[in-house]
């Protein structure tokens, strides 16, 4: 598990510098979606279905986004999008255009529906996350000022 940290790590970290991300800000987008993969892992390993942990997993990394966001005064989709990275079904993308492709429409649609289940579980993660107030993120970070922390 520890080497499935760094590595999602580094993958994040990868993608955040391509979207040209602030220096400073490189080391949260590493943890976003490094914890965001963790989660994903756990889940994993409880038994859940693919769809549950990627759910999990982007409703957690959208939360961890939020609190960097609040905390370091960026936008949170400095922290969201290179860390929704790890959890994005690529070869369920690749398979589905590689078997269109290849003229086999049968495997074809049902990577394609697995895709769109895996990505539809992502999106809903992220929905329900931002759904949740920002005061209580604000809230946070004034109850942490106040504590000295």
């Amino acid at each position: 598990m520890v080497a499935q940290f760094i590595a999602s790590m580094l993958a994040t970290v990868s993608f955040a510098i391509l979207y040209s991300t602030p220096k400073r800000h490189l080391l949260y987008c590493s943890i976003t979606g490094a914890l965001g993969w963790i989660v994903y892992l756990i889940f994993k390993d409880f038994g859940a279905n693919t769809i549950l942990c990627n759910f999990a997993s982007a409703f957690s990394l959208s939360i961890i986004a939020r609190i960097f966001a609040v905390f370091n005064q960026a936008p949170v989709t400095l922290y969201l999008f290179p860390g929704i990275i790890p959890i994005v079904p690529g070869a369920g993308i690749y398979y589905t255009a590689y078997y269109f492709f290849m003229n086999n429409m049968h495997q074809s649609g049902r990577f394609a529906q697995d895709t769109a289940k895996t990505v539809l579980a992502i999106c809903f993660g992220i929905i329900f996350a931002m759904a949740i107030p920002q005061k209580l993120f604000k809230v946070i970070k004034k109850g942490e000022k106040k504590n000295g922390i």
